[in-house]
């Protein structure tokens, strides 16, 4: 036989193994899910949810306000120190969803007004972002315990049926009729803490990200504040402007 003939089927046998390997994992998917009981859909319906959650939080926060800040403030500081205010707001511009640039943008559209009024436009700006920045991620717990407590009394309702029908079978059925009822019980009980492990480990994620999200936002704005009061007051110093340029 040659080599490329025992190639070929070689590799029809992995790919037949690897055909029955997925069929098989479906159809204990599929088992897993009827043997649950009605319980079981209503916890798909709030891991979609979750699922939803996670998904509009980390487009949002990792690409629409995803800010590199270093170098955005960077050229900031070198437009406000040589006088383009105007163009640092336009720079601000170029990342309209950004919460950073939106702070940014604020403070500098009152850079010729005053300390005052600069430190109360960025505070305004502050309080009006920071917000969106971790808005939904709180659900993510909430969900968590509503998948627990669903899978629990699926639990509960599936034990309760099992144990009012074992008076009415024959005694030959009746281990089968306990088996089938532990089993929906334990499916329940499984899904519900898959699911709420899940929820909890985005929710650690998604809280962390947002909170340095909003360290950076504060810090940047502070550095703002601080730049433009001593650009208005005249005390620039040499390394500033070495910065600048």
């Amino acid at each position: 036989m040659s080599a490329p003939v025992m190639m070929r089927q070689m590799l029809d046998v992995v790919l037949a193994a690897e055909a029955a390997h997925q069929e098989s994992m479906k159809d204990v998917i599929v088992a897993f899910f009827k043997e649950g009981g009605p319980f079981m859909y209503v916890n798909i319906f709030w891991l979609s949810c979750a699922l939803a959650v996670v998904v509009e939080r980390v487009v949002t926060l990792m690409f629409r306000y995803n800010l590199n800040a270093p170098p955005f403030m960077e050229q900031v500081t070198k437009l406000v120190l040589t006088g383009n205010v105007d163009r640092a707001v336009k720079l601000c511009g170029a990342a309209p969803n950004a919460p950073l640039a939106k702070v940014i943008r604020s403070g500098l559209t009152r850079a010729n007004r005053g300390e005052l009024e600069v430190a109360k436009s960025v505070e305004e700006a502050i309080l009006e972002n920071t917000p969106h920045i971790s808005a939904r991620i709180q659900w993510l717990w909430s969900l968590a315990n509503v998948a627990t407590l669903f899978g629990l009394i699926g639990t509960i309702v599936g034990l309760i049926g099992t144990f009012k029908s074992l008076g009415n079978v024959p005694a030959d059925q009746k281990q089968a009729l306990l088996s089938k009822g532990i089993s929906e019980a334990m499916n329940n009980t499984a899904f519900g803490l898959g699911i709420a492990v899940t929820c909890i480990i985005a929710h650690l994620f998604l809280t962390a990200y947002a909170k340095r999200m909003i360290e950076v936002v504060e810090l940047n704005a502070m550095k703002l504040e601080n730049l433009l009061g001593r650009r208005n007051a005249g005390e620039t110093s040499a390394m500033d402007f070495e910065k600048a340029s």
